[in-house]
């Protein structure tokens, strides 16, 4: 990565602004984090700060407040669990701008941590508004973007407060540059690609960018059912992006020019619904009932999926193979996943749902790296630049 980083920048003393993704999953009933991952992947970088005496001020969203206060998206309940895992108290602020905050952030001592109000309470937030930017970047001597997972949006917390401080990348930010972006440059072969989720739509520059690169694809989920299409079989009442089928026809013959090989499911459980009641059955991809849906692949499937796998040196994953959130439909999505720590390939999970599936496995300290950005991951590796990484200073040319 050629933009500067933490490590470039004397921070002892100095009050450190830092943007966070803490944008993690809350149970609607009790308010309990269900899965506090995206905390614990921010704390390699708030200990570099802390250690080094630097004031921490921490930034962040929670869900989709849209410009409004919720009391339920509150930053309290995540304060203080990033308290217990970091093995000291973190003070909360009552907003995220304004004079109590900054009397908030001047009472710091060398070593503190506070983390600020939810960033999306106001609607200048997603707006990218330069005086919301401003007023974040007044609690700040220096700006540290560790947020990759919403380094694809110009907000004005991602972008905008770039404008008024020293901007570098938190370690986080960093690993998650030179990890995706390793797949692009120089992947060890062979080099194995899952794509699934719902849509070809979402997938569409990635795949672009990554053909040639990749020995071979391996298609599932939703987006397997607008691929068969493509290839003329009958997807039964299967979601489809019907404008996305030409796309996917011209996919296919890109992989073939470009030399990688595209493989789709040879068999797939059928339901009559997606629902948690259905009942599915496994069948051959040329015998989809007109009636049905395609849930997940087949077991056959999975077995091809894992022969080539296991040959792999480097297997990148974006999407569940299947609809993962229900049981009966998830059988495809962890046998893979299950498979993978036995692995002798760098094994790298693309973020989002897939990245979902692997920490309710218990997975995620068995694989390589799980990215904490599902759309920012898309874009990355779909060639588009990030507002959240163009913004941070470059290093000095060598």
């Amino acid at each position: 990565m050629n933009k500067m980083t933490v490590r470039d920048i004397e921070v002892t003393g100095k009050r450190v602004l830092v943007r966070v993704d803490f944008n993690v999953p809350v149970d609607a009933r009790t308010g309990a984090i269900t899965d506090d991952s995206r905390i614990r992947a921010a704390l390699p970088t708030i200990k570099y700060l802390t250690e080094r005496n630097a004031r921490v001020i921490l930034i962040s969203h929670l869900g989709r407040p849209k410009g409004k206060v919720v009391d339920s998206l509150r930053l309290a309940p995540v304060a203080q669990r990033l308290s217990q895992i970091l093995g000291q108290q973190v003070g909360v602020a009552v907003n995220c701008i304004g004079p109590e905050v900054e009397k908030s952030v001047e009472t710091l001592k060398a070593g503190d941590v506070l983390l600020l109000e939810n960033l999306r309470f106001h609607s200048d937030e997603e707006t990218g508004s330069p005086g919301f930017a401003r007023a974040l970047a007044r609690l700040g001597d220096i700006f540290v973007n560790d947020a990759f997972g919403t380094s694809h949006r110009a907000h004005a917390s991602i972008a905008g407060i770039a404008q008024y401080l020293p901007a570098v990348a938190g370690l986080l930010l960093e690993k998650e540059i030179n990890t995706l972006g390793g797949l692009l440059e120089n992947p060890v072969h062979p080099f194995t690609s899952i794509f699934g989720g719902a849509k070809v739509s979402d997938k569409v520059g990635m795949l672009r960018n990554i053909m040639g690169k990749v020995d071979c694809l391996l298609i599932g989920g939703g987006m397997a059912a607008t691929f068969l299409k493509a290839k003329s079989y009958q997807v039964g009442t299967s979601l489809i992006e019907a404008d996305c089928v030409g796309t996917a026809v011209r996919l296919i013959d890109m992989a073939e020019k470009s030399g990688t090989r595209l493989l789709l499911p040879v068999d797939v459980v059928v339901a009559d619904d997606i629902s948690d009641s259905a009942k599915g059955e496994v069948v051959d991809i040329n015998a989809v009932p007109a009636d049905k849906k395609i849930a997940d692949i087949g077991p056959k499937t999975v077995e091809m999926f894992r022969r080539e796998l296991k040959n792999s040196q480097t297997i990148f994953w974006n999407g569940p193979v299947g609809v993962a959130e229900i049981p009966q439909f998830a059988a495809g999505t962890e046998d893979l996943a299950r498979l993978l720590p036995g692995l002798k390939a760098a094994t790298i999970v693309g973020g989002g749902s897939t990245a979902e599936v692997i920490d309710a496995l218990g997975l995620a300290d068995k694989v390589t790296f799980v990215s904490t950005g599902g759309g920012a991951s898309l874009k990355f590796l779909g060639g588009e630049e990030l507002p959240g990484v163009v913004s941070l200073l470059d290093k000095p040319a060598s």
